[in-house]
This record gives structure tokens, C-alpha cells and sequence, in this order.
């Protein structure tokens, strides 16, 4: 049985996993592949520091050029983390003619485009399951499954940190801070959790969601981001009220009346979704995508985002299709692109519904102020909600809108808040319809 050398770049959480997960089901990995995949070196900086379970101390090394250097090691893992270092990695791996394979959603985010401009130039394939959506297997699916689709849209929950805070947002009634303190405490949130809370973490996934589905890579430049930090327990009850749950969703569209050299839609905000929808009910750590094909139709995808097994499990899936990759070579390198769509739709020219809540000062003639602007603007009113109960001299005004250009909304909203009779920025979150 030939045996595949693998260098692993990185032995945190992650690569302890995939040690674990390869020494533990090596003979189920060698019947189905037919060949052996051991580990030849690890590269850590700390390689005193106990593991479960703990390499021979011949594997390790300080220095990730040796395994780059070494001629045993076919496959690299980077699981480095960042993205300086990882881009050097990935780079002088390619050079040498090794397959990399990485869960490294950042490094793809920022640098994608060069790494697999590279990867077509040496002919040498680049995997990266991992990078989005943990050991959920959406990039096979869009690389593999879905090759003869138009992607209409994909929307996702995919970030699990943001999604368990709304969650305990949403069932027991926490405020933010809580929410998040507790995430912390359970493990489900970094000591620093900006990434996840700031929108940026599924920024990264869903910009190379998007690349691999629309066929050019994304410039995260050119997409909307907003995080969870804003969103309020109010506004949890009153999404209630009018039958949407609050989720940090990751929106990826594109016009389906376009043919040729078409603008898609990528933006990651805290939205209101219908509680009809299967999204409302994902719930906790879990991520789910739903993607929209022209030829396939609906699909969905669920499962665990992130986590050590989750995330070791895609990883390993990438590895044994490298593995195969150096025994049968492809012409896919990880990333092909093509000419049918070519930019991102600037936000302000995004259309969707929005929920507005004021802090008002409780006086006739308020609210036809804020129609009055409205209605200057060409945006439409479906509901208003205002409770009669309220404190100091300041009522909750609730409105629910039609769907707007993001441009004319901007300027409706910055008209409002300047109004006397408006106490606190108004709080705009968008609803997604999925027609």
C-alpha cells in the first residue's frame, strides 16, 4: 500500500483533531482510499506542551520550512492561523510542488486570488473544505455537485459564535453582553470574539462562497459587513411580535435576468427572517446554508461550523482527496474562473425590506413627521407598531417597510434622526424575503 507523507503546519485544537482523527481511523481511511496517510512532521511553535494524543517527539519542529524542505512530506495542513505567515507557508508549498491543503477562511478571504493563481500556474491543487462552514460540506458541493447550476442565491447562518448569542438573545430573553459572556464562559466565543461579533468571521466565508460560486474572486472591499454588537433585546421581541427571527445572515445573490458579465449581491448583517423559513430554527453553534439553483432548486446544508472534530473531519476529507490527487492529477487546481459574472453590487443599489425603530418623544404629530420622510424618499410603510406602555418621556416606534434601494434609505433615515422629536439613532436592521 503506498504510503502518503503529511506535514501538518499548525498543532493547535485543530491539529491535534486531525492527528487524532487520522491515527484513529487509519484502517477505515486505508480501506476506502487504498493508501496510507501518515504524518511525517509537525511544525508548532510550542512543542513541549502535552496533547491528547501526543506525536513522538521525532515529528516535531519549530520551523515550517522543514516541512517544506522535506522530501517525504507530499501534502501540507496549514492550521497556522492569521495570515502572514500562512500566505508565506502556502506559497513557498506551492513552489516546491507540494498539495496544500487549508482551513485557513482569512488567508483565502484576502489572498485567494494570488494562492490559486499560483496553484493553475504549478499545476498543483489547493483544498480548503474547512475554510467555511466547518464540517459542513459546502465547498465540495459547489466545486462538485452543483457544477451544472446558475447559484441563484445561498443564504447562511456561518458563524456559530454570533448565532448561539442571538439564540440565548432570543430564548432567555439576555442582553447582548450576557449573551456573549456566556459564550465565552461555554467556550462558543474567543476572549477576543471581534471577528465573530463584527460580522467579519462570515464576511471571510462568504467571500469565497461567492468566489467559487460566481467565478471571480470577491474583493472584501467590495462587500457590506455589519456585526450583532447593535442588536438589542428589544429588537429580539419585537422580530418577535411580527413573526421574523433575528440572525446574523450571510447573503449571497445573483440577478437572474443578467447573462452575461452579471452583478452579484454579497453582504453579511444582522437580518429578519421569517419564522416560517428553515433558517429561523437554526439555533446555538450550528451554521446552515440554504442554496438556490437554477437546475437543482432548493437545497440545504446543516451541521456543526466550527469545533475540533467538525473541523477535523473536513479537513481529512481534503486530505484524502489529495491524496488521490497525487495518484490521478486534475485539471481543477481549486478555484476555476469564468466570465459570466464579474462585480458586486454596490449596497446602496441593494433592494430589501427593512424594520426601523425609533426612541420617539410621545406627541401628536410625530409619526407624520417620519411618514412625511418617508414618503420624500419613495419608501412604503407595512406595519407600524407603538406600545402604549413606555418610559420617561420616550415610546418605542416600530416600523416595518417595503423594499427600498440601501441609497434612499440612508437618506430617509439620516433625515429622521436629525428630528427633534427622535432621542437615539434609529435602529435599522434589513428583513430577506427568500423570493
Amino acid at each position: 500500500m503506498r504510503q502518503i507523507g503529511i506535514g501538518i503546519a499548525g498543532f493547535g485544537t485543530i491539529g491535534v483533531g486531525v492527528y487524532k482523527h487520522l491515527v484513529g481511523n487509519r484502517r477505515l481511511l486505508e480501506e476506502r482510499l487504498g493508501l496510507e496517510l501518515t504524518v511525517k512532521k509537525i511544525a508548532d511553535l510550542d512543542i513541549t506542551r502535552p496533547r491528547t494524543p501526543m506525536p513522538p517527539a521525532e515529528l516535531f519542529t519549530t520551523d515550517w520550512h522543514d516541512l517544506i524542505n522535506d522530501p517525504e512530506v507530499q501534502i501540507v495542513v496549514e492550521l497556522m492561523g492569521g495570515v502572514k505567515i500562512p500566505y508565506q507557508f502556502v506559497m513557498a508549498a506551492l513552489e516546491a510542488g507540494k498539495i496544500v491543503v487549508t482551513a485557513n477562511k482569512a488567508l483565502l478571504a484576502e489572498h485567494g486570488k494570488e494562492i490559486f493563481a499560483v496553484a493553475a500556474e504549478k499545476r498543483i491543487p489547493v483544498f480548503f473544505e474547512a475554510a467555511a462552514a466547518g464540517g459542513v460540506p459546502i465547498i465540495k458541493a459547489l466545486k462538485e455537485a452543483f457544477v451544472a447550476n446558475h447559484i441563484r442565491s445561498m443564504h447562511g447562518i456561518i458563524n456559530g459564535t454570533s448565532n448561539y448569542i442571538l439564540t440565548r438573545m432570543t430564548q432567555a430573553g439576555l442582553g447582548f453582553e450576557q449573551a456573549l459572556a456566556e459564550a465565552q464562559a461555554a467556550g462558543y466565543a474567543e476572549a477576543d470574539p471581534t471577528l465573530d461579533i463584527n460580522g467579519w468571521d462570515a464576511a471571510h466565508k462568504a467571500i469565497i462562497l461567492a468566489s467559487l460560486a460566481y467565478g471571480f474572486w470577491v474583493d472584501g472591499k467590495d462587500i457590506h459587513v455589519e456585526g450583532i454588537q447593535n442588536v438589542t433585546a428589544t429588537d429580539i421581541q419585537f422580530a418577535q411580535k411580527l413573526g421574523y427571527k433575528i440572525k446574523l445572515l450571510a447573503v449571497i445573490k445573483s440577478d437572474e435576468s443578467c447573462t452575461e458579465n452579471c452583478p452579484i449581491e454579497v453582504r453579511v448583517h444582522p437580518t429578519l427572517v421569517p419564522e416560517s423559513h428553515v433558517l429561523a430554527s437554526v439555533n446555538g453553534v450550528f451554521n446552515a446554508i440554504a442554496v438556490h439553483g437554477d437546475v437543482v432548486g432548493e437545497t440545504l446544508f446543516y451541521g456543526r461550523g466550527a469545533g475540533q472534530d467538525a473541523t477535523a473531519s473536513a479537513v481529512i476529507s481534503d486530505l484524502a482527496e489529495a491524496a488521490v490527487a497525487l495518484e490521478t492529477p486534475r485539471p481543477n487546481f481549486g478555484f476555476v474562473p469564468h466570465g459570466l459574472y464579474g462585480s458586486c453590487t454596490p449596497i446602496e443599489e441593494v433592494v430589501t425590506p427593512y424594520y426601523m425603530r425609533l426612541a420617539v418623544i410621545d406627541r401628536p404629530g410625530v409619526l407624520a413627521l417620519i411618514t412625511g420622510i418617508l414618503s420624500e424618499e419613495s419608501i412604503g410603510i407595512s406595519s407600524v407598531i407603538q406600545p402604549e406602555a413606555h418610559e420617561e418621556e420616550t415610546v418605542p416606534l416600530v416600523l416595518m417597510l417595503h423594499a427600498a434601494p440601501q441609497g434612499r434609505m440612508n437618506r430617509a433615515t439620516e433625515k429622521i434622526a436629525a428630528l427633534e422629536c427622535v432621542k437615539r439613532p434609529p435602529q435599522v436592521l434589513r428583513v430577506e424575503s427568500f423570493a
